[in-house]
């Protein structure tokens, strides 16, 4: 999980430092968890900041094995046009969290649709 979270707060243009801090943790947190396990408040903090899902983070939405480069631009077209626009429900605009476990939802689904094509 710590190398995920560094190689996402690069791609954002974060260091590991400003990661932690924009996070709310003391100093040094984020590199502690190269050897010791973090609470799940924590790591949603993180998920939070980074824009990304809990279980993202944890690994359980990663792209499978047998997906390649066209696969995933597959699944970024399906996104983007099945995700753009406002997501709201009731009237009401869906928070970060909603729209990150919809997101999840769909990837999930994507991935097991497009595996039988």
């Amino acid at each position: 999980m710590f190398d995920r979270i560094k190689e996402l707060a690069k791609k954002r243009g974060l260091s590991l430092s400003q990661l932690n801090e924009k996070a709310g943790f003391k100093q040094n947190v984020i590199y502690s968890w190269k050897t010791k396990t973090p609470s799940i408040d924590k790591v949603e903090s993180v998920a939070n900041v980074l824009g990304v899902t809990v279980d993202y983070l944890l690994g359980k939405n990663e792209t499978p094995e047998w997906a390649n480069e066209k696969d995933t631009k597959d699944l970024e077209t399906f996104l983007e046009r099945n995700l753009e626009g406002g997501m709201t429900y009731g009237g009401e605009d869906l928070t970060e969290e909603e729209k990150q476990q919809v997101k999840l939802a769909m990837t999930t689904i994507f991935w097991k649709r497009h595996k039988h094509d």
